[in-house]
């Protein structure tokens, strides 16, 4: 069962595998999947694809400018395209600031944070550029995952059968419930959160992550300093990626899905 949520495409360059299950090397291999999945676009086949992109004239010319080594629409480039896209969604923020000198990009609370952020040992898996994206390990090291959050689970909230995360993947018994770690830049903004969305407050998961993978509680002080801490890691959205863009004219040509 693959994961329900899915994770932001900002900064998403900065991860070393795309997909929760780390099944995707990079983002032009991630670019491929959702196209041709079955319950996201109803697209029968990479062909299909390819044929509705060259059918739109203005597309053509386009991709011929942008690969003029081999300038004919092929699903390869589609993917090349949307992965050049995404690597322009990168949000620096006031903690990119204070890793580059100035002491002064935090507040003092901030700073706390980034010490209980660092004594608490969550920089152990959110490190790199993009505080996670860089490792998979396995989720419930202390305590089950299902377990810790049983709480959050009412009538009206949507669950999926447990997710057995990497393993689905390799179909190796260390790869059970072994998931990407995931960034948390903009984390108090792509809620909600974990594999699943169950829980959507920020300090419940940061509490629920506290206690299966380091068997611990984080007081209400600490706590306080953490959620200040995350503020700092909010970025600034690239404009281009707020405007909505005007898209080439369809054609009468444009081919559909067979009914299979």
């Amino acid at each position: 069962m693959w994961a329900l949520l899915s994770p932001t495409v900002l900064n998403a360059a900065l991860h070393t595998t795309q997909f929760w299950d780390g099944r995707a090397a990079d983002l032009e291999e991630q670019a491929k999947g959702p196209i041709v999945n079955p319950i996201e676009m109803a697209i029968p086949d990479h062909d299909f694809a390819v044929a509705r992109i060259a059918s739109i004239p203005e597309y053509v010319a386009r991709f011929a400018a942008a690969f003029p080594e081999a300038p004919e629409v092929t699903y390869v480039n589609i993917a090349h395209a949307i992965a050049a896209f995404e690597r322009t969604l990168m949000t620096p923020d006031r903690f990119d600031d204070f890793l580059r000198g100035d002491v002064n990009a935090l507040s003092e609370q901030e700073k706390a944070g980034l010490q209980v952020f660092i004594n608490q040992g969550c920089a152990g898996c959110h490190i790199g550029p993009a505080l996670g994206g860089t490792m998979l390990t396995r989720f419930g090291v202390v305590e089950a995952y299902w377990e810790a959050t049983r709480d959050f689970v009412t009538p009206g909230t949507p669950t999926i059968p447990m997710d057995v995360g990497r393993f689905a993947v390799t179909h190796d018994p260390a790869d059970l419930y072994v998931f990407k770690v995931p960034s948390l830049r903009n984390i108090t903004r792509t809620y909600p959160y974990f594999h699943d969305g169950l829980v959507w407050g920020l300090r419940d998961a940061t509490q629920v992550m506290a206690r299966v993978q380091l068997g611990r509680e984080i007081s209400e002080t600490d706590m306080d300093n953490l959620m200040a801490f995350y503020q700092a890691l909010e970025g600034e959205v690239p404009a281009h990626a707020l405007v909505i863009p005007v898209l080439p004219a369809s054609t009468e040509q444009t081919p559909r899905p067979s009914n299979r």
